[in-house]
């Protein structure tokens, strides 16, 4: 016969993300002019008690001293308390009712505003120890019941002591007391619980780490409400993607490293083992071999529009989802366009150099408004079609051309052919995507088919042009003037040479990659790319991935969720619900998309199953990769 299981639970900053007498002081000082100082006095004593570096009775006495509460602020205390459980406290109310017998709350603080909140969460309230405070005749904390052994040094091994527990004792909390209950043998585990609070002296003691409570329910074999612990889930972000990206990832639980530049394909090679989501822009190239190291790779985020520095079939191949950020830096983009537009009809780089060697330069000669002027967009997606409408408001007679039919926003006219946008233009501006297809479309036709004097901009992707015939354009005066933001070889960090045939070339300015280097459009990059993959994580929809198939999926509700990627094989679907039917499991939803290489099946079944149908499922002829969600 098993043991039964006893579960010692500890409230401030595990229960709850924070000390909740450092809230009440947040509420009785609220109009004190000395208010941050008490405070931070106050969590400074909690803190050094939590540590165990001073005597914790003391301790409370002093903080209590400061607080000067009164009982009628308890009840703004356990309101802000209520908004402030732990997240993954929050959502696994499963396991506290289903324990609720064998789950104990032992804190230090007061039973008047933890009993309100953790009886919410099924536990009962015989289960709750902790101190009581003591009023005046106004209701004013004045101090606690000094008979109760938790207001004392030590005082929750002589309550573990007193309630004798028989069975296997694990205890979670964050701070050196707790610890103390394994160090006198009352318990058989201690988890150092980090997830709202990480205490170094008691990290060096605990044998186990729990960032979470999901974390020590996966350990324990326990009811969890998610199907994985997102701490397991390790995210590498290259190229000094935005901070923004970094606080998304860690919010939901994720471990999260970063690296400032690129890293070459054998360094990926050797780093990319155990990582599950990889967030690169587009120095990084993600290759086959690359892929090949990845053993548990689920999603890319390309941090940028392009999509070419990663190889689609090889992800598709290997079940790796693909999210890019399609519209997020677009308004970028266009401004620096705009900019460098006008820049050049008026020769301001040129004349802004001679400025800085001391030579007066004032001529109209060769100087243009824009206004009146043709502008040819090759490439009418999201960047191009924006383009098009500052520019026509500026006055501005533009035409495009695109070999996909696009419908024309305000007075823009489609051209038939590049041929025919070329030689009506006056400026002509790059903003095509990065397919192979696409490689050198610019070259010495092209320049040719254009007006003599004509300016030329590339803000798409550095190998579209040939970069030796527009040398030659620009020298020969063909070209007026050209800005370059994207080149066929670009250095992989900051301290490397920028080496290319333009530098150096009159009325040229040359940007390193930054069209799209704006806070704003990081900012909104860093938002939209992990969303997208954590959606993906987290209920399994594919919607703008830009290489699986398209699955937007109802709300995961009381169900399980069975994710099927296999490749594009006749038979792989009935096979899926022949071992459902054979594990009698009943459907209650089914979504399949496919494209030319794989399927993708998403099954939500009752929550009854057992547990040989996970390993039929993966064992399907054709499967790629399965997961399951709850």
């Amino acid at each position: 016969m098993s043991k039964d299981k006893f579960f010692i639970i500890d409230f401030d900053s595990t229960f709850t993300q924070v000390e909740a007498l450092d809230e009440l002081g947040e509420i009785t000082l609220q109009d004190d002019e000395k208010k941050e100082q008490i405070l931070q006095e106050i969590k400074d004593i909690t803190n050094s008690a939590m540590e165990g570096k001073s005597s914790f009775t003391a301790g409370l006495s002093q903080r209590l001293s400061l607080l000067n509460a009164n009982q009628r602020h308890l009840q703004q205390l356990i309101s802000r308390l209520r908004n402030k459980v732990s997240q993954s406290v929050s959502r696994n109310r499963n396991f506290f009712n289903e324990y609720a017998d064998n789950i104990y709350i032992v804190s230090s603080g007061f039973k008047e505003f933890i009993t309100p909140i953790v009886t919410e969460y099924g536990i009962k309230e015989e289960n709750i120890y902790a101190n009581t405070f003591e009023y005046d005749e106004n209701g004013n904390i004045i101090g606690f019941d000094k008979e109760n052994v938790l207001c004392l040094d030590k005082g929750k091994i002589k309550l573990l002591e007193d309630l004798a527990l028989e069975g296997d004792v694990y205890v979670l909390g964050d701070g050196y007391t707790d610890y103390e209950i394994k160090e006198a043998g009352l318990a058989n585990k201690f988890y150092a619980f980090t997830e709202n609070i990480s205490r170094e002296s008691v990290i060096a003691k605990a044998e186990h780490i729990a960032p979470s409570l999901d974390e020590f329910l996966y350990q324990n074999k326990l009811p969890m409400a998610i199907s994985y612990p997102k701490n397991r889930i390790s995210v590498l972000l290259l190229e000094n993607i935005h901070p923004q990206a970094v606080k998304l990832f860690k919010n939901e639980g994720y471990q999260v490293e970063t690296v400032a530049g690129a890293l070459s394909e054998d360094e990926l090679c050797e780093r990319i083992k155990n990582v599950s989501i990889l967030g690169i822009r587009s120095k990084t190239h993600v290759t086959k071999r690359v892929l090949e190291h990845a053993n548990k790779l689920m999603c890319v985020g390309a941090f940028c529009i392009g999509t070419n520095q990663i190889d689609l079939p090889a992800c598709l191949d290997a079940g790796v989802v693909v999210f890019n950020a399609p519209y997020s830096n677009t308004r970028s983009v266009v401004e620096l366009a705009i900019g460098e537009i006008i820049m050049l009809c008026r020769n301001i780089t040129d004349k802004s150099e001679k400025m800085h060697k001391g030579i007066w330069d004032k001529s109209a000669a060769g100087s243009f408004e824009v206004r009146d002027k043709k502008l040819g967009i090759v490439g009418y997606g999201n960047i191009g079609s924006q383009l098009s409408v500052l520019a026509e408001a500026m006055g501005m007679d533009v035409y495009y051309y695109d070999i996909v039919e696009k419908l024309q926003l305000g007075n823009a006219r489609k051209c038939n052919t590049l041929k025919e946008l070329l030689e009506i233009s006056d400026i002509v501006s790059l903003h095509v995507d990065g397919r192979p297809n696409n490689k050198n479309i610019f070259g010495p036709e092209e320049f040719a088919a254009m007006k003599d004097g004509a300016i030329f901009l590339n803000l798409s992707r550095g190998h579209v042009v040939e970069i030796e015939s527009l040398v030659e354009a620009i020298k020969s005066g063909k070209i007026k003037g050209a800005a370059v933001d994207v080149f066929p070889e670009e250095p992989a960090t900051n301290d490397e040479e920028f080496v290319s045939e333009l530098r150096g070339l009159p009325n040229v300015i040359l940007t390193p990659h930054i069209g799209g280097s704006t806070s704003e459009a990081q900012k909104n990059i860093a938002n939209f790319v992990p969303n997208r993959i954590m959606d993906y994580i987290n209920s399994g929809n594919t919607y703008q991935s830009v290489n699986f198939p398209n699955l937007q999926l109802p709300e995961l509700k009381d169900a399980h969720r069975l994710i099927h990627i296999h490749e594009n094989v006749p038979g792989v679907l009935a096979n899926i619900n022949k071992v459902l039917a054979e594990n009698n499991v009943n459907i209650l939803g089914q979504y399949l998309k496919t494209n030319e290489r794989v399927g993708y099946v998403i099954t939500d079944i009752d929550k009854a199953y057992e547990k040989d149908l996970i390993n039929d499922l993966k064992s399907i002829p054709a499967t790629i990769k399965f997961r399951i969600l709850y």
